[in-house]
């Protein structure tokens, strides 16, 4: 079984995770905005894209550039891996490619931990993609064990593109944010993702979400 056989509630009860929706989750996250670079590409290419509209074009024409885009803004210190084999435990299931890994290292060449975050490409449904994303942050997770280098939150997102959903892994409690960012609020997934994806412990939570915020909870 690959990381995309998962479903969300597959993923939380193979894990023993337990699920929160909470508003404001990455409110921390300053807004960041865009260089010209991806400012030109956009106007140019994220219409096409969407008109195109299957997971190869978004993936390739919108997604990947916002990433490099993070990617230049933390001044080359991550790499993102796209396509990239990751198996970590195939008795847990937890083996297969996943559509992009980050990593807190300026390493190209190969994957080296620790692994900061996962991104889940989707064409159209999103929802579709928690599963498999949850699942890949649990590798994630033992991954950076196993290399010394645990990390207190995983952060995943699972995206169409032009709409990004962001999760976070703490302990056994899986937090999404509650709703959608679209491409018109670039600074704002930007700013996530340069939250998400700088390697600066300071910029973990380790006490996981603040108490009173959570507006929904799930098994």
């Amino acid at each position: 079984m690959a990381y995309s056989d998962f479903t969300l509630p597959d993923a939380l009860r193979s894990f023993g995770l337990t699920r929160q929706d909470q508003a404001g989750l990455f409110a921390a996250a300053a807004p960041v905005s865009p260089s010209s670079i991806l400012t030109a590409h956009l106007e140019e290419s994220a219409e096409y894209a969407l008109r195109l509209n299957t997971e190869k074009a978004r993936s390739e024409l919108l997604i990947m550039p916002i990433l490099m885009e993070a990617r230049r803004q933390a001044h080359y210190q991550i790499s993102v891996f796209s396509g990239a084999s990751f198996i970590v435990d195939a008795a847990q299931r937890l083996a297969g490619f996943c559509d992009y890994l980050v990593s807190a290292s300026p390493e190209s060449l190969y994957l080296e931990a620790p692994v900061l975050a996962v991104v889940e490409a989707k064409n159209e449904a999103i929802v579709s993609g928690y599963g498999q994303c949850i699942a890949e942050m649990v590798a994630a997770k033992i991954f950076n064990e196993r290399a010394g280098t645990p990390r207190t939150v995983i952060y995943g997102a699972v995206t169409t593109g032009d709409a990004w959903s962001f999760l976070q892994l703490s302990g056994q409690s899986v937090v999404m944010e509650d709703g959608y960012y679209y491409l018109d609020r670039i600074e704002n997934i930007l700013g996530i993702l340069l939250f998400m994806v700088r390697p600066n412990a300071l910029l973990e939570n380790p006490e996981g979400p603040s108490a009173g915020t959570i507006t929904k909870h799930h098994e």
